[in-house]
């Protein structure tokens, strides 16, 4: 059995974290935050896929 990444594992949950509260904020209607939490949701996805591009 393989072991796990964590760190990259705890920045994939935090990508996921990003587009729900992007939809809690759709849910309050509140512009400031959907465009936050969206620049913030692609922003980790690419870090997270720059670091997995580097490790190989």
């Amino acid at each position: 059995m393989k072991n796990i990444n964590l760190p990259m594992l705890l920045l994939a949950f935090l990508v996921v974290l990003m587009f729900i509260l992007v939809g809690l904020s759709i849910a309050f209607r509140n512009i400031w935050f959907i465009l936050l939490f969206i620049l913030l949701g692609f922003g980790i996805f690419g870090i997270v896929l720059s670091r997995k591009k580097g490790k190989k």
